[in-house]
């Protein structure tokens, strides 16, 4: 009877190999796959090699067979959250429904349309098919999985719960996202006015204003213009002179504050400066709290160390200023003391959070602690976007009515003074 040497997956997905005796490549895939194994290669002992899983090989030969013409690394963009997100919601429930990691990433990768997610997936596939762990898979694409993703799964496969620590990450990839939607559903009005009403002063200073200039000089003959309206047609003057000179320098300052804020100083005045900004500091501070309490009761609940996990947390932080308290929570722990010292001293946590944590550390539910912390700021953070929606809209109104009130303010009052005149 022939014999077959097969490659297999497991349902966790680690690999395993062995021998099996078969009639036929068919036989030898049944008889391995009731065995409880995915076979992902058949070589036939002494013969030529055979396909073994058709969804898996087939696929894989097919990719490899297409000719396809590929774009520069640097023209094809990243991944954005949203569609890691949605790769890790999927790649979760097929290995919580019990298929085969190497077979989800083969499916997942059918129906990808990201190029470079679709490398990456094409790339974990061959590296778990050839042996390696699936955290050494993702770790060969750090331009698409960061250190927190890559640390849980590690996590996750010592633990044999891989499929447990893909749900969380899912969960927790969703709800940033979700926060990031509220702020920026919350900031698309305000930019939208402004938009509006700097085309609109812009459209009145240039086109506009000029022409009730021509009238004024016409039938005042030479009298005084008002002082609001002498400002107004200066204004307007230095606008139709030097338009494109502003345009230019607004760029350039913003050109500026970008490559300074790439600086280590500059970082760090910038990130000081968001977190006490009068209407949006509590934002920045509330939002930046509650991403990292959700990160470290994540990662910590997932079991990675937790010396590992504050160094993950200080790198994703996001703002320096909360990256340096992290840090000093870090050496802190690793001199065998507890976080609420440090934490406290910062100046960057409200006491609430120092107490809380305070509480985990004594009863020794720490990670669920932080959970609750993340879930109080996260409904915080609503608050304080519907807070600052409220305040930024009657503001803006004001701003808009002060500055087209000063404009038709300008214009009118030469021209009462013109139609006085003709009535005499």
């Amino acid at each position: 009877m022939p014999r077959f040497r097969y490659v297999a997956m497991d349902a966790k997905g680690g690999e395993t190999e062995g021998v099996v005796d078969a009639e036929s490549q068919s036989q030898a895939i049944s008889v391995i796959r009731s065995k409880g194994f995915y076979p992902t290669r058949v070589v036939a002992v002494g013969g030529p090699a055979v396909a073994g899983a058709p969804a898996a090989s087939v696929a894989a030969k097919g990719l490899s067979m297409r000719m396809e013409i590929k774009l520069p690394s640097f023209l094809r963009g990243g991944v954005k959250a949203k569609q890691l997100m949605v790769f890790t919601r999927q790649l979760a429930t097929l290995v919580d429904a019990g298929v085969p990691l190497l077979r989800g990433l083969r499916i997942l990768l059918k129906q990808e349309k990201n190029v470079t997610l679709r490398e990456g997936l094409e790339g974990m596939g061959d590296a778990v098919e050839s042996g390696s762990t699936f955290s050494d898979a993702l770790a060969q694409f750090p331009r698409i999985f960061d250190g927190l993703f890559i640390s849980m799964v590690k996590a996750g496969e010592a633990g044999g719960v891989l499929e447990v620590v893909l749900n969380r990450l899912a969960e927790f990839m969703e709800k940033a996202e979700r926060i990031k939607n509220r702020i920026k559903s919350a900031m698309i009005y305000p930019i939208v006015v402004l938009i509006a009403a700097v085309g609109i002063l812009s459209f009145l200073l240039i086109n506009v204003i000029p022409k009730f200039e021509d009238i004024f000089k016409d039938l005042l003959e030479g009298r005084p213009l008002p002082a609001v309206t002498q400002f107004v047609i200066g204004a307007s003057h230095a606008v139709a002179a030097n338009g494109l000179w502003i345009l230019g320098g607004i760029v350039a300052v913003v050109v500026a504050a970008r490559l300074w804020k790439r600086t280590r100083r500059g970082a760090r005045t910038l990130d000081k400066l968001k977190l006490r900004a009068p209407i949006f500091g509590p934002l920045f501070s509330k939002t930046a709290i509650a991403r990292l309490t959700r990160t470290l009761g994540t990662l910590m609940t997932s079991g990675v160390p937790v010396l590992q996990a504050l160094n993950i947390v200080r790198d994703t932080a996001g703002n320096r200023i909360v990256a340096d308290a992290i840090q000093m929570v870090h050496n802190a722990v690793k001199e065998g003391e507890n976080m609420t010292g440090p934490l406290e001293a910062s100046g960057v946590f409200p006491t609430m959070v120092v107490s809380m944590v305070d509480v985990g550390e004594e009863t020794g539910a720490l990670p669920e602690m932080l959970m609750k912390i993340a879930d109080n700021y996260d409904d915080e953070v609503d608050t304080a976007v519907e807070g600052m929606t409220s305040v930024i809209e009657p503001i803006l109104i004001v701003f808009l009515a002060v500055i087209i009130g000063t404009i038709v303010i300008a214009m009118f009052v030469p021209l009462i003074t013109i139609i006085g005149q003709m009535s005499q």
